[in-house]
């Protein structure tokens, strides 16, 4: 059985840009998985392509090799959601800014920045920052196999008493 390590709190920011799937607009929502756990759902921004989710899922980290899988769906009554794009990220370097020694620094410092690349989904540069006695990532996700479409979401580690991170 795998071992937990904890959990991820993945603040989902908001949408920009998001392609329209319906006459004028579009209904999104956004399932989130890692692994072969249950995915989880945001609720349905009606008629909005550029939702303001602020809304926060969290999942279970059992494996921090594997990534972390975002898509993005139209709502719809009479037939099957439409598929507005996926992305996905790796929390590796958001773990090994947890495990550095930080509580001396200053709240803002920034510990890591990831670039954009082909590699990722990244449409911006990605700080990892220590705020408030805590380490926070921030991260622009462009959308893939779709025209248009970004998503902005935030991770907080939660610890969970009896699980280390190694």
């Amino acid at each position: 059985m795998e071992r937990l390590l904890g959990l991820v709190r993945i603040r989902i920011k908001r949408g920009v840009n998001l392609a329209v799937r319906d006459i004028n607009s579009s209904d999104p929502y956004i399932v989130i998985r890692m692994g072969k756990q249950q995915k989880l759902r945001s609720r349905v921004m009606e008629s909005d392509v550029n939702p303001v989710w602020n809304e926060d899922l969290t999942i279970f980290v059992y494996d921090p090799e594997l990534p972390i899988k975002l898509a993005v769906f139209d709502h719809d009554f009479f037939s099957m959601d439409d598929k507005m794009g996926d992305a996905e990220f790796h929390l590796m370097p958001f773990l090994e800014g947890l495990k550095m020694n930080l509580k001396s620094t200053p709240s803002g410092t920034v510990i890591n920045r990831i670039k954009p690349s082909k590699s990722n989904c990244l449409a911006e540069e990605s700080c990892i920052t220590w705020r408030n006695n805590v380490v926070v990532q921030d991260m622009c996700l462009r959308l893939r196999n779709v025209e248009c479409g970004e998503i902005e979401i935030e991770l907080h580690w939660i610890d969970v008493p009896g699980c280390k991170l190694d």
